[in-house]
């Protein structure tokens, strides 16, 4: 009985240990998982006895706030996030001076072509019409009269004396007592519309130059073909007038809020550059998008110094060219600058930082800018040097030129033989400035242009007529002839290429002759990272497993302002 007892007390003593132990096991892992915890005085229903025994200051105010002062983090744990965000700061930063390089640039190639109607192409319509006039009387019957650049300068040369005669019965008195009576609100509303207006017919006015070009100087086998020149003439004289009456009454709207007691107008029209950050900042763009915005820029930035020269004109004409009067002009002319140019940066930096835009891409744009003027220059050339800047920028220079000359003429009175010397010696620094800057302008253009190693496309010749037609038929066609070759591998069962796939390229190489190209065809397109695959699926027409046939990316130096009428590329 003893012994029985004494083992029976034995397996007692052996459960309680085994117990203890548990509990002991279960309390050092709570211990180890409530670590934190612990530090701030909370413990689990194990430790609560000796939570209560622990001392209180550990749940007090001061030990809480101390902790929150104390406390620290590491920035090192997330390096590149934090990186990124510098950078982007720092392409903020640099906007400002990269953009106004490209504006400066862009600012002196519109001047150079607005300066090319007033200087240059007077004298190119006189050799043109000297030309015309004397090779029938030298008896060089086999000669071509004209070539086709000096029939478009001719054609040029008469359109602005047409429309300026049709400009001389324009009062611009009248427009200005007209639109001045007129409600705040009205003009606000109607210097939108001409903004609109300014857009749309300089979208369709340079197609309707280059169609009467076109129509002048192509090729033609029968005399009665050239009657078609004529409709295509009084179109563009039409518009060449619609539109510098249009760009008149914007600057009278101009100078009408520059006149207001109040300056009220004047304040609304400088906050309506302000809403175009609204509509552009927040949408979507691509490199090739901003190329087309930021030449709009240049354009629209040109165009307002010209119209504020106009109306510093009408005003010095209405004070008696009184010199103390352009002081009074003069805050009004550098607080709508200044609002220009802050628009511009804000909504450039902004666009960049929302789309991880590198600034260096402006460097980019200036090169492209530079290879259209250097191309322009050489004997294969296929435009007009403004012309191109006319399509790249949607800068027209005719009708801004022909509104220059109306109210020059008409605020200037030229009396007396010292007046015709004066306007003679003005002439001819209007030349030397036109000289200079072309000079200065062709030598930056090839710096840019070395820089971005483009030299290689500055001898590829111009894309024919008949190589396009060939392209766009190649693209077209649906039917095409099946190699013996594909035959056997259809029979074989294995998949070919669709025959509107393949055939593009067969039908173009045989068509028209062949190009060299080079690796600087993919220039300035300047595709993502992760739109690489997308190119070359377009390339291949293979995407997503399937076939199918999409455009190639644009290349920039194909981009021209008309390619919609806006700021933006579908």
């Amino acid at each position: 009985m003893a012994e029985a007892l004494s083992t029976d007390l034995g397996e007692e003593k052996e459960k309680e240990d085994s117990q203890r132990e548990k509990k002991a096991a279960t309390a050092g892992k709570n211990k180890e998982k409530d670590g934190v915890t612990e530090t701030l005085g909370f413990n689990d229903k194990n430790g609560a006895s000796r939570g209560k025994k622990s001392n209180l200051s550990d749940l007090s105010l001061v030990r809480f706030i101390t902790t929150e002062l104390t406390r620290g983090y590491f920035l090192e744990h997330n390096e590149a996030k934090y990186t990124e965000r510098r950078e982007r700061v720092y392409t903020c930063l640099r906007i400002p001076k990269e953009l106004e390089k490209l504006m400066t640039f862009g600012f002196f190639l519109c001047l150079d072509a607005f300066l090319y109607v007033f200087t240059l192409l007077p004298l190119r319509v006189i050799l043109a019409l000297l030309r015309l006039f004397t090779v029938p009387c030298c008896g060089l019957s086999g000669s071509r009269l004209l070539q086709p650049a000096q029939v478009c300068d001719v054609l040029k040369g008469f359109i602005m004396v047409l429309c300026y005669s049709m400009m001389s019965y324009v009062d611009y008195a009248m427009m200005y007592h007209l639109i001045r009576g007129q409600s705040v609100i009205k003009l606000y509303i109607i210097y939108n519309m001409l903004e609109v207006a300014d857009r749309l017919f300089s979208s369709f006015g340079q197609d309707i130059l280059d169609a009467l070009y076109w129509t002048a100087t192509e090729p033609k086998e029968k005399k009665r073909a050239h009657i078609g020149v004529i409709p295509h003439f009084l179109m563009a004289v039409l518009y060449v007038f619609l539109h510098a009456i249009l760009i008149m009454v914007q600057a009278t709207t101009l100078n009408v809020a520059f006149n207001s007691h109040n300056k009220s107008l004047l304040t609304i029209m400088m906050s309506n550059n302000f809403v175009e950050i609204k509509g552009s900042v927040f949408k979507k763009f691509e490199k090739n998008n901003l190329f087309q915005m930021s030449n709009s820029d240049i354009k629209e930035r040109f165009t307002n110094y010209i119209l504020l020269l106009i109306v510093c004109l009408r005003n010095m004409e209405q004070f008696s060219w009184n010199a103390d009067h352009l002081w009074v002009l003069f805050p009004d002319v550098v607080m709508v600058i200044a609002s220009e140019v802050a628009v511009d940066v804000v909504k450039h930096a902004f666009i960049t930082k929302f789309n991880d835009i590198s600034a260096d891409v402006y460097g980019e744009y200036r090169a492209s800018l530079a290879f259209d003027l250097v191309s322009s220059r050489q004997k294969n050339a296929y435009t007009d040097y403004s012309d191109s800047v006319s399509r790249r920028m949607g800068f027209i220079p005719l009708p801004l030129a022909l509104l220059l000359i109306r109210v020059v003429t008409s605020s200037v009175k030229i009396q007396g033989s010292l007046s015709f010397m004066c306007v003679l010696l003005f002439y001819l620094g209007m030349i030397t400035l036109k000289v200079l800057n072309s000079i200065v302008l062709l030598g930056t253009s090839c710096v840019f242009v070395k820089e971005a190693n483009m030299e290689e496309k500055l001898f590829n010749p111009p894309p024919s007529v008949a190589s396009s037609r060939a392209n766009s038929r190649a693209h077209r066609t649906k039917h095409v002839h099946v190699s013996p070759q594909q035959e056997s591998t259809a029979d074989k069962g294995e998949t070919s290429l669709p025959s509107d796939i393949c055939q593009p390229t067969n039908t173009a190489e045989n068509a028209a002759p062949s190009f060299p190209k080079s690796d600087s065809d993919t220039f300035l397109t300047t595709p993502d990272e992760e739109d690489d695959d997308k190119i070359i699926n377009a390339d291949t027409g293979l995407e997503g497993g399937g076939l199918a046939h999409r455009p190639p990316k644009k290349d920039l130096l194909e981009i021209d302002r008309f390619t919609i009428c806006g700021n933006r590329i579908d």
